[in-house]
């Protein structure tokens, strides 16, 4: 057994980054992500990196767009503001179809609001980052492991389909401690025939860029990413299911809502209630199947969010409506307590037994 190493969460995905080949760290500091920039600011140089602190968000995912051109792995992290100022960049690396690491450790908001951990980006992460009609790939870690792990797959998901992924993190995930393994074997990095690399006068110039003059051009790109993003939903999708073989009453739940709910869930289990978990772990593409496969099984399910309710429309609709989906939340940088999670779970049984 490979040996484990007490880290924070944003730590975890520092290292992973440096293990997974990431040699170019663009990053502007805002809490609570600053660790990851921290620690990149002390690897990359002993390593032959390059490490930058941009002189704001907007350059920063401008860098990554320019490096992942050239066929490197680079990534970059923020908080929520600060994600929402790289979106312009964002949609260029998505109408470019350049792979690249984007980390956002989540906190309060809307506006500045507070350094408190949030589930609040879910709907900007997953539904629009920015303008224009694409997707990342959106991975919400639920452990201090899974924020390496998470990181390792996230690049090489972003190379293999040529587009962004996101990890999508709650401040708690960034900011707790927990042992970790970063033992990993670490595939060969994948031809990239598109990249600028330089032709050394052997092929044809590649351009790389997100601008198409000719609408029928456009269109032609949109549907082809289209057809892309398809086969990813039907292929990629990741989730984890906990006691759900003979639930009736089934808990959504990501990253730290998650680990809140299993508590719930085993008092819940002690007190004869039948209720399972379902863990989305790729936030898009959304895992449908299981959802569909609950609604015809449970009698409710619900959504754990530390948002106003924003997973809980993609449940909806991967249930078809089938059954009742109800929210237990806090906001505002609170986390629900399995106390909360629990009296939920019995007022779906019917009330407190």
């Amino acid at each position: 057994m490979a040996d484990k190493v007490l880290m924070k969460g944003n730590e975890a995905i520092a290292e992973a980054a440096i293990i997974a080949g990431c040699r170019h760290y663009f990053g502007y500091p805002i809490t609570p992500q600053t660790e990851i920039a921290a620690y990149m600011a002390k690897r990359m140089p002993k390593i032959g990196g390059c490490f930058l602190q941009a002189e704001s968000e907007i350059a920063a995912i401008n860098m990554v767009y320019g490096v992942s051109s050239t066929g490197h792995r680079v990534m970059t992290s923020s908080s929520s503001p600060g994600i929402s100022l790289k979106g312009e960049g964002i949609s260029y690396l998505a109408g470019a179809d350049l792979p690249a690491l984007i980390v956002n450790v989540q906190r309060g908001g809307p506006g500045l609001g507070g350094i408190q951990p949030s589930q609040s980006d879910y709907f900007q992460a997953t539904k629009g980052a920015a303008h224009g009609d694409f997707h990342m790939i959106v991975l919400a870690p639920a452990s201090v492991q899974e924020m390496a792990d998470l990181t390792v797959k996230g690049f090489e998901l972003a190379d293999k389909y040529r587009m962004t992924s996101m990890i999508l993190a709650d401040g708690t995930m960034g900011q707790m401690m927990e042992p970790v393994s970063l033992d990993y074997d670490i595939k060969e990095m994948p031809e990239k025939p598109w990249a600028t690399t330089g032709t050394n006068m052997e092929r044809e110039h590649n351009i790389v860029n997100s601008l198409f003059l000719s609408p029928e051009q456009l269109e032609t790109e949109n549907f082809k990413r289209y057809e892309r993003y398809k086969y990813i939903e039907e292929n990629e999708a990741l989730y984890e299911e906990y006691m759900m073989d003979d639930a009736e009453i089934c808990v959504a739940a990501f990253g730290i809502a998650a680990r809140v709910a299993k508590n719930a869930i085993n008092a819940a289990r002690e007190k004869g209630i039948k209720v399972g978990l379902i863990r989305p772990i790729t936030l898009w593409p959304f895992p449908v199947a299981p959802f569909k496969k609950a609604a015809k099984q449970v009698q409710q399910v619900i959504s754990v969010e530390l948002s106003m309710g924003q997973m809980i429309e993609d449940i909806r609709l991967a249930t078809e409506c089938k059954v009742p989906v109800t929210l237990c939340n806090r906001v505002g940088g609170m986390i629900p307590s399995p106390e909360q999670v629990l009296k939920a779970i019995e007022d779906a049984n019917g009330g407190a037994k």
